[in-house]
């Protein structure tokens, strides 16, 4: 699939940094490749970050941080997906 607008959500601003939300079906590999958020250009600036649930309704969801690592020109690249705790195991 591809970056969908609808799904990015500001979570909160202050001092010129932005915490955005955003949900997805793409796996988490495919949402931190370089140009995924060129839709967004406009948008997101580098340092901001993004709660993301990757994934979102599959067998394998994930969570995590994404930062944005660089956004000028139209081209955005966020840092790969940190996830968020650890392997449940039970």
């Amino acid at each position: 699939m591809a970056y969908a607008s609808k799904d990015l959500s500001v979570l909160a601003y202050a001092n010129g940094f932005t915490l955005w939300h955003y949900t997805t079906p793409d796996a988490a590999t495919d949402v931190d490749t370089a140009g995924y958020f060129n839709g967004a250009a406009g948008l997101l600036r580098a340092g901001d970050m993004l709660l993301a649930n990757c994934a979102a309704g599959t067998v394998a969801p994930a969570a995590g941080v994404l930062v944005v690592a660089s956004s000028s020109g139209g081209a955005v690249d966020v840092a790969n997906l940190t996830p968020f705790g650890a392997a449940n195991s039970d």
